[in-house]
């Protein structure tokens, strides 16, 4: 699996059917620090229930979703009804809005507290995302590996470090065409915030 965007600060690629931009250093890591402090101190963080293949498990991470406005939003058989957007939230969308004007309208934070917490292969094309959405996803605490793989071209797959301070947008048809996953890993590692930037419909 080929790394992409190793050292460059602000890169942008067209891959097949999508398009994605990284930020290295979107946020400073003074910045970084304090909005990782704040989110993880102060966000009511939840732990679902999911059901693959008729069993029940608990989500391999904590989440919370936050929004300008009050609609649920569906991934998984998991049914999330938002919080309000809080100062430091809003604060980070008017900053990825600078760089990136996209009418985004909600977030879904995930705390990944160890290797072990994870995200299997998934797209986010939930209806309620509409067509081709724009996805941006800023990274607090520790690195680590963002996996891509295209759904019909088996040869395109890519990681991406995902760094501290970092924000990483997926355009285009990425969502319909590509898959992506925050593998789980056998390495003593600390804990991960994630903060996923979308429109719901």
């Amino acid at each position: 699996m080929q790394e992409i965007f190793t050292h460059e600060k602000t890169v942008q690629r067209v891959l097949p059917n999508g398009q994605l931009s990284f930020y290295r250093n979107f946020l400073t890591k003074e910045k970084a620090d304090f909005y990782y402090e704040k989110i993880y101190q102060e966000t009511p963080w939840k732990e679902d229930k999911i059901t693959v293949f008729g069993k029940t498990y608990d989500q391999p991470r904590l989440t919370s979703l936050h929004a300008l406005h009050s609609k649920p939003y569906k991934y998984s058989n998991l049914t999330l009804y938002p919080n309000p957007m809080t100062t430091e939230l809003a604060t980070l969308l008017e900053n990825i809005h600078a760089i990136n004007p996209q009418d985004f309208n909600a977030v879904l934070l995930n705390l990944y507290r160890n290797g072990k917490d994870s995200n299997g292969w998934h797209a986010d094309n939930e209806p309620e995302l509409g067509k081709n959405p724009v996805i941006a996803s800023i990274s607090l605490g520790e690195e680590r590996y963002f996996h891509l793989k295209h759904r019909q071209h088996k040869e395109q797959r890519f990681k991406i470090k995902l760094t501290h301070g970092s924000l990483l947008v997926m355009e285009g048809e990425m969502q319909h065409y590509w898959l992506h996953q925050i593998p789980k890993t056998a390495k003593k590692i600390e804990e991960r915030i994630n903060l996923t930037f979308r429109k719901i419909h």
